[in-house]
């Protein structure tokens, strides 16, 4: 049954977790019997469980219910469903099973059906997430959407457990969102809408007026223009926008877009495609990691910074994944080589470059990272990891139109993978014009493999066939200049106009006079010592440090302040007064001495723990007046015993702040030290709780499934004991059932009449309640069939009169177990009226004939 027919059938996968349960069975009471649709159900199941979900289903749905066996094909109108503790895939037409290679907790049965679904079925793959905790399935609806297939999601509102319908409508854009039981119906209209468009025959033209609208309108409201894709990808989605809303004519639906600009935001995200993850098409990233970047390293200087682009990025794993492998290469190559990565990524969607910029991702988005990655480049943060800051660091994320906005030049790498099968040639070939402008010769390039440089091949040499790598020549080829038909979107401009200036207060000019002319050089800084403002001349005390520009009062203070402040700001911090400090200004050459005064400021309030920093000169002290004069020997000598003091009081402040920096240093190298061991352990406990939530969670998902499963097994029996009562009540024959202690465990109403019972007497010994039967043997009967398993049958009366047949018999269960006696009591007292007349009568008819 592998045919190429079947290879076309429609698969749908149906993901579900907790709560699942009661949303199949909706979507399937709902769903037509003959839909040519094979349904493959993927369910979080208790793998020590046997499960019952096949049987469940069976009784709402007349399509057949079978479960998944390895290498059955799969048949239109029929339901396979998982079993447990196993993961399922489809390849070409038949279902695959294997055992999990990941840990209980830590699986996603969902994904890994849902990726090999897109694979095998393209178009003709349909995936439908309903109720259930966690985000698996998210990953593999996207690459069912990317496969141009349906994605159908319940809407979180009706779930009884929103977190898989919500994470996956994070993901992705879903086609429909709807309860359970309309889905169905909407699916059924979904499959209806053409997929094969074509764009040259004359009944196609009318739709070509209607697409040029519908690019405008988008144009005007996101200022992107979507006039260079294919038409065949802007037709399909407009039709399935179309379908989704039943709406039927073209014209129709371009009148929707003009009255619900939510609608035309929409359909520009379907219009992005932004499907993206990590190391996609592993065997291209081994072959740039292990021979690409190797021999790019190896040809470049020390301390060289390579610089790449990654246009289309979507929510960033493209770049991420290359920042990665970089530091892998680097490390195998030559780890003494001082070489840096810059990646500018880059994307139109606003919403995917603020997901990249966090570098958040879910379990399921990073499932295809290996362990060792996700332990050296990540760290858990909830029920996801979050990307490394050193990785971070290495990538600047923004919001570009590669199309309209300049691009990033002098680049050594260029990946633009899976953007360019979306546009048309001309727009293709202008785009690698402009890829091969911003590579420097030997740059590399990237592009996705099914995309390809066409007819511009010049300039490039080929790397890998397959894989899609290239290399831009050294020779300069003049790069063709063409000048792409942007768009710019232009806001309106409106007149700004000046206000007509107010008088000033003469206050406030004179306060400025006196600022500016007659105040001392004022600095107002915060408490790390950033200057907030200035006022006055502080040049002969503050000066701009080389490098980069830093205004801080500490790195720009002059030769002589720059050892005072840091004390005098330590006591202005902690003291409401003012604190003054006296310094000389480089070597004390030109005799320049300042005074420095230090306030904290307590009000007013936006000032609040601010300092004020005051300078004003003073003239130098009279003994060092004395040196420069040169009054003599024996002044000069009292001047250099007077600096010789200076000097030693200096070294000996010098020494004990080298001591005192030296004790903190080694306190602070201990408690970094312990605050390194503590911060392993708690990121040890941590990873340890994850996993051990993600089980509790994946453990609770199963019970939850199991719990959904035995409380409809619990309605079956209820309603089978229900039935099973009225049946032995509508017989009218007493019965008794005993266990094996010939306590009572069930009895039947009729029975009522000739013991002496209530409800509360069940677990009672029968032989303590009171009967009105003549039946004084009835113990030792129930004893000798317990013994010898025979049954016994007798004819009794009771005190009113009434005959009854009672038959003892063993109690067998369905593994054949004697567990106790069943007592019945039949009503024979007309057959004994009959029986006695009919004596009485040949009695009669005796004396008659001897008479």
């Amino acid at each position: 049954m592998n045919s190429i027919s079947d290879n076309h059938t429609l698969v749908a996968g149906i993901g579900a977790s907790a709560g699942g349960l009661e949303a199949l069975e909706q979507f399937f009471k709902n769903m037509p019997c003959s839909n040519g649709i094979a349904f493959v159900v993927i369910q979080h199941l208790d793998p020590t469980h046997t499960g019952i979900l096949p049987e469940l289903l069976q009784r709402i749905t007349p399509m057949k219910v079978l479960q998944a066996s390895d290498r059955i094909s799969v048949m239109p109108d029929h339901i396979y469903v998982i079993p447990p503790n196993k993961s399922l895939s489809l390849v070409d037409n038949q279902l695959h099973l294997s055992d999990p290679a990941e840990p209980r907790g830590l699986r996603l049965p969902v994904d890994i059906f849902f990726k090999s679904l897109a694979t095998a079925r393209q178009d003709n793959s349909i995936g439908i997430i309903l109720s259930g905790m966690g985000s698996d399935g998210s990953l593999g609806l996207k690459a069912i959407k990317e496969k141009n297939g349906k994605a159908l999601v319940q809407d979180p509102q009706s779930a009884k457990f929103d977190g898989m319908p919500r994470s996956a409508i994070e993901s992705v854009i879903p086609d429909i969102v709807a309860p359970a039981n309309e889905l169905p119906e909407k699916l059924i209209a979904l499959l209806k809408i053409p997929t094969d468009i074509r764009i040259d025959p004359p009944e196609v033209k009318n739709r070509k007026f209607d697409l040029n609208d519908v690019i405008t309108m988008i144009r005007q409201q996101t200022g992107h223009d979507f006039s260079n894709y294919k038409k065949t990808t802007l037709l399909r989605r407009v039709e399935r926008r179309k379908g989704i809303h039943q709406i039927e004519d073209v014209h129709d639906y371009v009148r929707f877009l003009k009255g619900n600009p939510l609608e035309i935001d929409i359909l520009f995200k379907e219009l992005l495609i932004g499907v993206t993850s990590f190391f996609r098409d592993s065997n291209v990233w081994e072959k740039l990691s292990k021979h690409v970047l190797a021999g790019l390293i190896d040809n470049l200087p020390d301390r060289y910074l390579i610089r790449a682009w990654v246009p289309g990025c979507s929510t960033g794993e493209e770049a991420y994944s290359l920042a990665i492998i970089f530091i892998e290469a680097l490390e195998k190559v030559n780890k003494q080589k001082s070489i840096s990565l810059q990646i500018f990524a880059t994307d139109l969607d606003h919403d995917a470059i603020e997901k990249a910029r966090k570098g958040i991702f879910s379990a399921d988005r990073s499932a295809d990272i290996s362990k060792e990655r996700i332990n050296r480049f990540f760290t858990a943060e909830g029920e996801g990891y979050r990307i490394k800051q050193s990785i971070r660091e290495m990538i600047i994320f923004a919001e570009q139109n590669v199309t309209r906005d300049p691009p990033f030049t002098k680049l050594d790498i260029l990946s633009c993978r899976n953007m360019l099968i979306y546009m048309e040639h001309e727009l293709q070939r202008k785009l690698i014009s402009l890829f091969y402008y911003s590579l420097n010769p030997n740059g590399i390039l990237l592009l996705g493999t099914a995309e390809s440089l066409g007819y511009q091949t010049e300039g490039f040499i080929e790397l890998g066939s397959r894989m899609k790598i290239y290399k831009r020549s050294e020779l300069n080829i003049p790069a063709e200049i063409i000048n792409v038909p942007f768009y710019h979107h232009k806001k309106m401009q409106t007149e700004k106009k000046i206000p007509p200036e107010s008088p000033e207060n003469i206050q406030t000019i004179a306060d400025q006079i006196v600022l500016q002319n007659y105040a001392p050089p004022t600095v107002l800084v915060n408490e790390k010592g950033d200057i907030v403002y200035i006022t006055g001349h502080t040049g002969k005390y503050l000066e701009p440090v080389a490098g980069k520009a830093n205004w801080n009062i500490h790195a720009m203070a002059r030769e002589g302040l720059r050892d005072e402040l840091p004390s005098a700001f330590r006591k202005a911090m902690q003291s409401s007064g003012p604190v003054n400090i006296n310094s000389g200004l480089g070597n004390n050459s030109d005799n320049k001495f300042v005074d420095v005064t230090i306030q904290r400021i307590k009000n007013p309030g936006p000032l609040q723990n601010m300092l004020i920093v005051i300078f004003r000169d003073i003239p130098a002290p009279v003994s060092i007046e004395a040196i420069n004069q040169k009054s003599g020997r024996r002044g000069a000598s009292s001047g250099n015993k007077e600096l010789e003091m200076e000097l030693q009081h200096t070294i000996e402040n010098l020494n004990s702040t080298r001591e005192e920096m030296q004790t903190s240093q080694e306190e602070l190298k201990s408690t970094n030290e312990e605050l390194q061991s503590t911060n392993e352990e708690l990121q040890s406990t941590n990873e340890e709780l994850t996993t051990s939530k993600e089980e509790m969670q994946s453990m609770n998902e199963e019970l939850q499934t199991l719990n959904s499963e035995l409380q409809s097994k619990v309605g079956d029996l209820t309603q089978v004991n229900n039935d099973m009562k009225n049946l032995l009540n509508s017989t009218e024959i007493a019965t008794l059932f005993l266990d094996k202690q010939l306590n009572i465990r069930r009895f039947t109403d009729p029975v009522k009449k000739l013991f002496k019972l209530r409800t509360t007497d069940e677990g009672r010994p029968f032989t303590e309640i009171v009967s009105n039967m003549q039946y004084a043997d009835i113990e030792e009967h129930t004893q000798k069939v317990l013994n010898n398993l025979t049954p016994i049958e007798t004819t009794i009366q009771t005190n009113t009169g009434i005959w009854f047949n009672v038959r003892i018999m063993p109690y067998r269960t369905f593994d054949d177990r004697i567990d106790g006696l069943v007592i019945t009591f039949t009503d024979v007292t007309t057959a004994k009226k009959l029986e006695f007349e009919l004596k009485i009568a040949n009695e009669a008819l005796r004396k008659e004939k001897v008479d």
